[in-house]
């Protein structure tokens, strides 16, 4: 029995150490293709990594030589003509929403490109000459406009009737001898210090202003006062060469009629005496100022 116990031990250590031997092999051969695929995974990994770090080569074109005087001509003209017209904010003070264009050195001689955002435009003490009608015809935002103290003789009859917002409108001291189409919302005008004639003022301009309050015209060339809206509160005619009246130039020739708007009306300075005239002030609240003897 002994002898057969020896003879199953010497038959069963040689399988066992080679069954492990060959498991040592294959550990060995599965690390190896591990640490392999590890290897290139992070080889691949770097690769990727690398190239999206690099990001795309720009591809710079050859210049074209030949062309290279023309292009610096064409470019020194457009900096030429940039320095002659500066942005309107780089001469003029912007703040949000009003720009302030007043005694500008150079002369200013023509309305400045304005930003589309503009509610209040100032230019006052300058030579501008004209207004045309594309002026201000793309600022629909516009609510003020004063150009006081300019030398602008002519209006082009499009350039304030599109601004539907435009609310008070200043032409004193200029040379206009006639008036332009005006917008609907208007609510207060001064043309004081003009050379404004009866003939330059159209029959209806003011009567289809049904929010005009204000309306300045002293200091002008008037013979005869044109025809006014309700709205009214304040007139000024003062010195024109207004010589006479109506009974319906201030009223409708009612009795019951009153203008309870209307609060000051200046006649003074006119060579009519108002005295003569006295159904022409019959529906006012309070007499004109002007010459009664």
């Amino acid at each position: 029995m002994q002898d057969l116990w020896i003879l199953l031990f010497f038959m069963t250590v040689p399988w066992m150490f080679c069954g492990t031997e060959r498991n040592d092999k294959l550990m060995h051969r599965n690390r190896g293709i591990l640490k392999r695929i590890d290897h290139e995974q992070l080889a691949s990994e770097s690769r990727v990594f690398m190239e999206v770090k690099r990001g795309k080569k720009k591809v710079i074109p050859t210049p074209d030589y030949d062309s290279v005087g023309d292009a610096d001509d064409k470019n020194l003209g457009a900096d030429n003509k940039d320095d002659k017209e500066l942005p309107t904010c780089l001469m003029c003070v912007c703040l949000t929403g009003s720009v302030y264009c007043e005694e500008i050195s150079p002369d200013m001689t023509t309305v400045p490109p304005l930003p589309k955002e503009t509610a209040f435009f100032y230019a006052r003490f300058n030579k501008i000459k004209k207004i045309a009608s594309k002026d201000f015809g793309d600022i629909a935002t516009l609510r003020r406009i004063d150009l006081t103290g300019n030398l602008i003789s002519e209006i082009e009859d499009g350039a304030f009737s599109k601004l539907s917002q435009l609310e008070e409108l200043t032409l004193a001291e200029n040379k206009l001898v006639k008036l332009p189409m005006l917008p609907a919302k208007l609510v207060s005008l001064n043309v004081n210090h003009n050379l404004l004639k009866t003939k330059g003022v159209k029959a209806n301009i003011f009567k289809k202003l049904s929010k005009l309050a204000y309306l300045y015209l002293g200091d002008n060339e008037l013979e005869a006062v044109p025809p006014l809206p309700e709205s009214l509160r304040v007139v000024h005619l003062h010195n024109n060469n207004i010589t006479t009246f109506t009974d319906e130039t201030f009223c409708k020739g009612n009795e019951t009629h009153i203008r309870y708007n209307m609060q000051e009306v200046r006649l003074d300075g006119n060579p009519i005496v108002l005295a003569q005239y006295p159904n022409s002030f019959i529906c006012l609240r309070a007499l004109p100022i002007g010459q009664y003897k």
